[in-house]
């Protein structure tokens, strides 16, 4: 695109300098023309005889034609044509022009008088015009012609130049591009380590606890039927835990690492928000939230079912776990032939301003102790993000005014 504009721009140039040298060119010839026109003037309007100054000086042009013309229009000398078979020359342009101007000429035109083409120039005096002209010939044409000497040079410079541009940004384009991927090969791989080392860290609590229990029931020491309960029931709680944890990891793994191996399909967005308010029927008391769904239309978009149903449960378990409200609330913002746009509210207690860029971060979590006690990975709102993100969306977060928090997001139809 660069090369095509800069081509387009001396290609302009070139065209300019060609007219600009042909005008030149045609000026220069005017100026010798008119030269001659006012020493050949002088000598009529000082009233010598003008043939004897047209037969003994020289002329700047072989074949050169000269025309004394009134300033009414009448031809009173003419070198080449009789008198007899011209008629009235006020209107010619060049003698119309000089007439105004005090000279003028004209580059190209046919004689009426003798069908042959002339480049014309003519020029006032108090009672006459006098006006000359060279009949076009080869000699007239190369003298009229642009230098092309220049142009060509000009044009292979350009060319030169674009050869060399093209090389040049190719191989500053391909620089580029390493440069890019290696940084982003480094950007994946600080990731990679720092979920790692993240997965490390949570990993660590509740296999902890795991061993502890274990060895406590192995031990052989004596405890009470409640007792072995607790240690079992303790080692159920903590390994469900690991579970979650390993296939939230495994879920963000497979959107980051392998998108197109993940199954597309038409997916209703209103059969998955009433699973989820099935589900919240039957949790406990105490975890129990009402769901308010405002869907006006069926909502359809070409994706995965399993992603878009994590999108809402984690944002379902998110509010469950932290907004302490009783209310969520599911909108329907938008819905076109290209995305939908879905707004999802609890009537909890918000976060602090500050907090809000951070809720989609791996492993962050506003209140830790409560989070590992609600049995929460920390990954929840970050694979809300790269689920939206799979399926072509963005999702952003604010404190509702009301109370609690806010979360729109849209979904591409097709992605």
């Amino acid at each position: 695109m660069l090369l095509a504009f800069s081509w387009a721009i001396v290609l302009c140039f070139i065209g300019f300098q060609y007219l600009r040298e042909k005008e030149y060119k045609s000026e220069f010839l005017n100026a010798q023309l008119q030269q001659y026109n006012r020493h050949l003037l002088d000598t009529v309007e000082e009233g010598l005889p003008y043939e004897d100054y047209i037969a003994t000086h020289d002329k700047p042009f072989d074949e050169l034609r000269i025309s004394i013309i009134t300033l009414s229009g009448a031809v009173v000398y003419d070198n080449t044509i009789s008198l007899d078979s011209l008629d009235n020359h006020r209107y010619r342009p060049e003698v119309a022009n000089a007439l105004i101007k005090g000279h003028s000429y004209n580059i190209s035109r046919l004689s009426t008088s003798d069908g042959r083409e002339y480049f014309y120039s003519a020029t006032r005096g108090e009672r006459v015009v006098v006006r000359t002209a060279i009949p076009y010939s080869s000699t007239l044409n190369d003298l009229l012609e642009a230098d092309w000497s220049f142009l060509v040079v000009m044009i292979s410079i350009t060319l030169i130049m674009s050869v060399a541009a093209y090389f040049s940004t190719r191989k500053l384009g391909k620089d580029i591009e390493r440069v890019n991927n290696y940084e982003a090969e480094q950007e994946k791989s600080r990731l990679k380590r720092q979920l790692t080392n993240n997965i490390n860290h949570e990993l660590k609590t509740p296999v902890a606890s795991i061993q502890v229990c274990l060895e406590t029931l192995l031990s052989g020491i004596t405890l009470s039927e409640e007792k072995r309960q607790e240690l079992i029931e303790r080692c159920y709680t903590q390994n469900e835990r690991l579970r979650r944890l390993l296939n939230d990891v495994s879920l963000i793994t497979r959107m980051e690492d392998g998108s197109t191996l993940i199954n597309r399909e038409k997916v209703i967005i209103n059969e998955i928000i009433d699973e989820v308010a099935e589900e919240l029927k039957i949790m406990p008391e105490e975890e129990h939230l009402t769901l308010h769904a405002d869907f006006g239309e069926k909502v359809i978009v070409d994706g995965n079912p399993s992603l878009i149903g994590s999108i809402f449960r984690n944002l379902t378990e998110n509010a469950i776990a932290y907004s302490e409200g009783r209310n969520i609330y599911i909108s329907l913002l938008e819905n076109n032939g290209k995305l939908c746009r879905i707004r999802f509210e609890d009537d909890g207690k918000g976060v602090k301003a500050e907090q809000l860029p951070r809720l989609f971060e791996r492993f962050y979590r506003i209140d830790k102790g409560r989070s590992r006690q609600k049995g929460g990975t920390g990954l929840g709102l970050a694979i809300v993000k790269h689920a939206v993100q799979f399926h072509g969306g963005n999702i952003t977060v604010t404190n509702r005014p009301g109370g609690g928090l806010r979360f729109d997001f849209t979904l591409r139809k097709q992605t």
